[in-house]
């Protein structure tokens, strides 16, 4: 890379990860020219966390109206129509992306191994928790697979990619992408197979989020830190000292996982309280 304002960029980074280091008992990283530098693995980028705000919010906002029209508050199947399922698909993938990037930020300078699997357990263990959640509460249309099974699996599948060319990360997210155009077959319609998005038929289900396509957002968002790293944004946003208000507007983007499962039975609860109260 030449010399300029990315490698200003990844100076100025270096500066961030050597005093961060001392602060938290560990070795700076050394970075120099053409190398890309990330974020020390106990710090955390308040704008990363505003990202994941506004994504939950527009998350709330689907189930919210999800839940007006499964209580008859709105026409039956608003949500299905016009722009609404293009708004879930683009709030899936915001979530995958963001998944994508952080994963980068802790691990692509080396796997942390004992965090990483800390992580992964916790939301594959919150993805079954949805699966026997919504089993129970939904019979046939229970989540089988849906956004946290996801990001579970693109965490895991998506290791292989942290030091990967960028290329060829962005050509196999591509290919991911265009998979279930191309490779559906029935012997994929197998209920074990539910999770590689190449059945013929897919049964009714409230959330479904396969690895095809949606291993494509995960690793454009390795790609995209990678390539964000080598232009010194990490850098900049690591100097950013944000104030209250942006503080607490990244709060819900820090307990990320909590919120999304709490969430819709908030939200659910709150429309079946008014119903009954219009009703009474």
């Amino acid at each position: 890379m030449a010399q300029g304002r990315g490698f200003r960029g990844q100076r100025a980074w270096a500066r961030v990860g050597r005093s961060m280091g001392r602060r938290a008992g560990q070795a700076p990283q050394k970075t120099g020219q053409g190398m890309e530098s990330t974020a020390s693995p106990r710090t955390r980028l308040v704008a990363l966390d505003l990202a994941r705000s506004i994504a939950l919010v527009a998350m709330a906002v689907f189930h919210f109206s999800f839940d007006l029209m499964l209580f008859g508050h709105l026409p039956a199947g608003t949500v299905f129509q016009g722009g609404w399922p293009l708004f879930a698909r683009a709030i899936a993938s915001s979530f995958l992306l963001l998944a994508g990037v952080s994963l980068w930020l802790a691990h692509g300078q080396g796997i942390r191994w004992r965090a990483f699997g800390r992580r992964f357990a916790m939301v594959a263990g919150a993805a079954a928790l949805v699966t026997f959640a919504t089993y129970h509460a939904m019979g046939a249309q229970f989540i089988r697979w849906g956004i946290l099974h996801m990001i579970a699996a693109g965490s895991l599948i998506s290791l292989l990619f942290l030091r990967a060319p960028v290329v060829l990360t962005l050509a196999v997210a591509a290919a991911a992408f265009a998979a279930p155009h191309f490779l559906r077959a029935e012997v994929f319609d197998h209920p074990a197979l539910i999770w590689v998005g190449l059945s013929t038929t897919i049964p009714p289900m409230m959330d479904y989020e396969p690895v095809l396509p949606w291993l494509c957002p995960v690793l454009i968002g390795i790609a995209a830190a990678r390539l964000m790293a080598r232009a010194g944004v990490w850098g900049v946003l690591a100097h950013w000292q944000p104030g209250p208000l942006m503080r607490a507007l990244a709060w819900p983007g820090r307990h990320s996982l909590a919120i999304y499962l709490i969430h819709q039975p908030v939200l659910f609860g709150a429309v079946w309280a008014y119903t009954k109260w219009m009703l009474s």
